[in-house]
């Protein structure tokens, strides 16, 4: 059963600084307002991305940002210089200046598809940039893509670390594996991939986490949910991953947006 126009809608993980939004994006973003869209939160990936995700946020007062460098962008940015050998220094200097528009460190993490950086590379940007999480007070949003023993190793190590607190997003992993990220006090992040006819597993996985813990997302312009699959993502389409949430849940889908908005504005720390 479908329910009636959301509203309260949080978009915990977008990138509309992607070239894909270069014809329409302020028309795109101006819109979502109207479209039942409160909240983004606009994802950095290397140190150009992040200064585009806090102008962004300076622009529109319900974007916020985050800051940080892609595991994909390790090594192909880093010998390349694009991204600095002092980028530690650019990231928090970004964060420390604009303490409105950035509420979290991220996207970082570990992603062993396309091994586009060297493992162990990912691995000391994934733990230097927890370190400067932890430093700063601020969340942090973890990518992991067939890294999940390395993932959770990383969390293990910092389970006792003062302020370490995050989200996984775009969750693509077991329910086993979802519990135990919940249980080192993450949360946890879910696509348009929840609403593919062969996602079984990420649907279990959302089933397993409990509603004080679920977040949703576009990951835009990626992963445009069901019946928009295959189109450029953007915000306005999280009402289908929302309406899929109720259903595994149970419940309505406003629940589902009031509940995932409040997860987000705690974990971003966002002042209403």
């Amino acid at each position: 059963m479908k329910d009636n126009f959301i509203t309260g809608i949080f978009d915990s993980h977008a990138h509309y600084n992607d070239k894909r939004f270069d014809s329409d994006r302020d028309e795109l973003i101006r819109s979502m307002q109207f479209k039942g869209v409160e909240y983004i939160l606009n994802a950095g990936d290397d140190i150009q991305g992040s200064c585009e995700s806090v102008s962004l946020a300076q622009r529109y007062n319900f974007i916020y940002a985050s800051v940080g460098i892609h595991p994909h962008n390790c090594e192909q940015n880093y010998y390349k210089e694009k991204t600095p050998p002092d980028y530690l220094d650019k990231l928090k200097d970004l964060a420390v200046k604009n303490p409105r528009e950035v509420v979290a460190i991220g996207e970082i993490g570990l992603d062993y598809y396309y091994d586009h950086s060297l493992r162990k590379l990912q691995q000391r940007f994934f733990t230097q940039q927890m370190e400067l999480a932890a430093e700063l007070n601020l969340p942090v949003i973890i990518h992991s893509r067939d890294a999940t023993a390395d993932t959770l190793a990383v969390l293990e190590n910092f389970k006792n670390t003062p302020n370490m607190r995050g989200i996984v997003h775009c969750f693509s992993g077991s329910a086993q594996t979802a519990g135990k990220m919940v249980s080192l006090g993450y949360y946890i992040g879910f696509t348009g991939v929840v609403t593919f006819p062969n996602a079984r597993k990420t649907a279990e996985a959302a089933k397993a986490v409990p509603l004080d813990r679920l977040l949703v997302e576009t990951d835009c312009p990626y992963l445009a949910p069901a019946p928009h699959r295959g189109k450029r993502c953007d915000s306005s389409m999280l009402s289908s991953v929302i309406q899929k949430l109720a259903e595994i849940k149970n419940t309505s889908a406003q629940e589902i947006a009031d509940v995932t908005r409040e997860n987000a504005v705690n974990i971003y720390s966002i002042s209403k």
